[in-house]
């Protein structure tokens, strides 16, 4: 196996040459000085683009990699409505806590949520709080531990790639993984993946230096890092750090037939420090739920996951690496253009962190039964390093044919196919396609075309400025234009919007609203905690409530259209006349329904009726 020798490091153990890949492997005792004369004599048959040799310096790339971060998770984080389902459950959650200032349980009304740990639920709430807001914050206060989380995983993923090789091939790096189309949809959803990411990023980045240095004698500083970003993921998401760390921490040990390396992560007090920091809450919460919230959180959403696949979500094995051909996107066209060089090295200690990092997990998530696609995130830098590095040492300069077409097809389609997408989308819904998203978008198409082009012809490198130009596009055109102007499926703020509306409802606080036959969790977000889900019945019940307490506040019933006909039925048994007020029609994006649902109110209540569709509400 190759020797964890750093080729060239600075003072602070980081790599400054760019043919990290072939020296390393020249230092290895099998005979792998071959490779390191053919990545040296690669990398001078071509000239590095002009903007990778400006900006590709340590001063330069972090600030590089914050603006293009920016630019790639800011838009739409104003504009898009809650998604549902799991982001709406967490942010109602938070707004829970914050209207309680019960920080230990976690609630969803009043069901007890105890899927997750509580870090992500503190990080929600700080946000809302430093921002100078209460429960009643808007969204996007939720949101902003997630968007700082993605920023945070291209930054230590430049940190992580510093390791191995110079700050030029890092930033491919960040920029790879701040690209990638899974890591912009988790910026967007206020919930655990994007600050969990980081958390593993982070950790990851220690494990890398301890491992290289190789040395007996405690590494304090990285060992902190290292144990505290541990404690930090599991708090966010239970387990899922340290089996990715873990695997990883075997892997390199069973590629090395050595453990000793380990020493310098100060294991025993490093697991004691992981322990000090995640047991108060975990005790917290073991005394306030007598033990509930492991038997739901560990028996049920953790063991369940594992062994059948939940809400629907079941998928046999190597559905993660199809679908990573779209949620890792750009990467996958990069990686088939690099895989002969890939392939050449894999002896490099870079190479061997990168397998080490990435091929038990990804094992892992294929295998349980339960598949989303963020699922396999955390292996997405492991991906970016082995691509990069081969990258800058030139590859594409020998890449066979095939390969490169399939890897030019890769790139371009799924810009062009959301391009497509833009318009189709809107007209299928029965409205107008977004005129600035639409033409942000072709444009974006076209740019992957001719990062595609290059991509068939010399090193792949020359085909990545194209690419950030394609996903900035994509960014600015789907998530500020196209994906916030698709009405029809963002029902829950038009029915917020559509009750406000109601005669004698325009105050929130005397409004008193329950829903039959739409559950949504995004409507109880935005409405309000007291909103009540029920059935027809209840609905019925609930506007025929005696007249001392509808008087002086308004009451209105939600009943989708499903579910009329026994709300009215119930409704005349009661003796109560309804009234529509408004209707509002869409389509659930969850399932695909067409759904219609009608705004009731007792007859004497207000004035006029209108049973018009309210379709743009």
């Amino acid at each position: 196996m190759a020797e964890r020798n750093e080729p060239h490091p600075d003072k602070s153990g980081d790599v400054n040459d760019e043919t990290a890949l072939g020296q390393a492997a020249a230092k290895s005792k099998d005979g792998a000085g071959k490779a390191g004369e053919t990545g040296n004599h690669r990398a001078t048959e071509f000239r590095k683009p002009i903007w990778l040799r400006m900006f590709g310096h340590d001063l330069t790339a972090p600030f590089v990699l914050l603006f293009l971060s920016l630019a790639l998770f800011v838009p739409g984080q104003w504009t898009v409505p809650p998604l549902d389902r799991d982001e709406p459950r967490f942010t109602q959650a938070t707004k829970q806590m914050l209207e309680t200032d019960n920080y230990v349980d976690i609630r969803f009304q009043d069901e007890p949520r105890y899927k997750k740990p509580v870090g992500i639920y503190w990080l929600q709430a700080a946000a809302v709080k430093l921002t100078g807001h209460g429960a009643d914050a808007p969204l996007w206060t939720y949101r902003l531990p997630s968007i700082v989380g993605a920023i945070l995983s291209a930054l230590a993923s430049f940190w992580m790639a510093r390791a191995f090789m110079g700050p030029a091939g890092a930033l491919l790096v960040g920029g790879f993984v701040a690209m990638a189309i899974i890591v912009g949809v988790e910026a967007r959803l206020a919930k655990t993946d994007a600050m969990l990411f980081a958390t593993i990023v982070m950790a990851q980045g220690a494990l890398a230096r301890i491992w290289l240095k190789d040395r007996r004698e405690r590494l304090w500083g990285l060992s902190f890092l290292f144990w505290t970003s541990l404690a930090a993921g599991v708090l966010i998401k239970g387990p899922v750090s340290l089996m990715v760390v873990g695997f990883t921490v075997a892997g390199l040990m069973l590629f090395g037939r050595k453990a000793a390396w380990f020493k310098a992560a100060s294991p025993i007090l490093g697991f004691v420090w992981l322990i000090l920091l995640i047991s108060p809450w975990f005790i917290a919460i073991w005394v306030a739920t007598d033990g509930t919230f492991f038997t739901e959180a560990i028996g049920r959403d953790l063991l369940g996951k594992v062994g059948q696949g939940q809400e629907g979500h079941g998928a046999p094995p190597l559905t993660h690496l199809g679908a990573m051909l779209g949620t890792f996107w750009p990467l996958p066209a990069f990686f088939l253009i690099a895989v002969p060089l890939i392939y050449r090295e894999r002896k490099s200690p870079l190479m061997l962190f990168a397998a080490a990092w990435f091929f038990p997990s990804w094992i892992v998530f294929e295998l349980v039964a339960t598949k989303l696609p963020h699922y396999t995130l955390p292996v997405l830098p492991a991906l970016a390093l082995a691509v990069s590095a081969a990258m800058v040492e030139g590859a594409g300069l020998d890449t066979d044919k095939w390969l490169r077409r399939i890897g030019a097809l890769l790139l371009a389609a799924p810009p062009v196919g959301l391009a497509f997408a833009s318009f189709v989308g809107p007209v299928a819904l029965g409205i107008w396609p977004s005129p600035p998203g639409a033409v942000i978008m072709v444009i974006g198409a076209v740019l992957s075309v001719f990062a595609a082009g290059k991509l068939l012809r010399g090193p792949s490198i020359n085909a990545f400025a194209g690419t950030i130009a394609t996903a900035i596009c994509v960014a600015i055109g789907f998530w500020g234009f196209v994906g916030p102007s698709l009405k029809p499926i963002w029902v829950s703020p038009r029915l917020v919007a559509a009750l406000d509306t109601v005669p004698g409802c325009a105050d929130h606080d005397n409004r008193h609203v329950v829903t039959a036959g739409f559950h949504e969790p995004s409507f109880i977000f935005l409405e309000g905690t007291g909103t009540r889900i029920v059935s027809p019945k209840g609905a019925a019940e609930f506007l025929s409530a005696p007249e001392g307490e509808s008087a002086s506040d308004c009451r209105v019933a939600l009943v989708e259209s499903r579910e009329e006909p026994a709300f009215l039925a119930a409704a005349k048994e009661l003796g109560l006349v309804p009234e529509v007020r408004k209707r509002v029609d869409g389509l659930n994006i969850n399932g695909g329904d067409d759904i219609d649902i009608a705004l009731y109110q007792r007859a004497e209540i207000g004035s006029g009726t209108d049973n018009g569709n309210d379709e743009q509400q």
